[in-house]
């Protein structure tokens, strides 16, 4: 049986401090659209394909940035990636976030991308729908089970990737009915919940055991 993840009501839209990307803030001010990644820097993580979504997107929509926020091994090649398909101007990349930065980082998106090539669940998607971005994940993570008003993708599929990408970034009014929707399932997710059903799921194999 599986229990998903959750997220409590409130838990992520407590603290209403000051954005610290004051420049990602003048940029959206010029009409730039910023889109977020937020996790370790793996080859787990698709983030390479995100980057190649990327380069295809902001060919056409030339006023998209991408943050690449967190830390891991793939970290420096990402970096050099950036660089050698051209799109170094539009990435920026930033290092482990907690704590108020964490909040900013999904403050500031249009958009959570999550291309990951595996993802046991992916609660982060759920963290940055309670911060009020709309999410793009890729079909091969489990928080698409949980979650319908998200845009899904294979993560290998990078020309669909970047289509989603720039739709986003050109119609306010999808990505706000997009993210609406979402929140309202993001609504009625609850750890309590999560607890009773694994609560109950042990309780019935215990009395199946017992009757064996």
């Amino acid at each position: 049986q599986v229990v998903h993840n959750s997220m409590e009501i409130g838990e992520s839209q407590s603290d209403s401090s000051d954005n610290v990307y004051r420049y990602l803030e003048v940029m959206k001010q010029n009409g730039y659209k910023v889109a977020v990644n937020v996790g370790r820097k793996t080859l787990q993580k698709g983030l390479t394909h995100l980057l190649e979504a990327t380069a295809r997107a902001v060919a056409v929509e030339p006023k998209l940035l991408l943050v690449l926020a967190g830390s891991g091994d793939q970290e420096q090649e990402l970096i050099e990636y950036s660089a050698e398909i051209g799109i170094s101007q539009h990435v920026i990349h930033v290092g482990w976030v907690s704590g108020k930065k964490w909040r900013d980082t999904f403050r500031i998106a249009d958009m959570f991308v999550m291309p990951s090539v595996s993802e046991p669940f992916g609660l982060v998607a759920l963290e940055a729908i309670g911060f009020g971005a709309p999410a793009i994940i890729s079909k091969q993570s489990g928080v698409a089970e949980v979650l319908n008003s998200c845009l899904e993708t294979d993560f290998w599929d990078t020309d669909k990737l970047a289509e989603y990408m720039v739709q986003l970034s050109r119609h306010d009014s999808l990505r706000d009915e997009l993210w609406r929707n979402a929140y309202e399932e993001y609504e009625q997710l609850s750890w309590r919940d999560s607890a009773q059903t694994m609560h109950s799921h042990y309780h019935g194999v215990a009395e199946r055991c017992k009757a064996a």
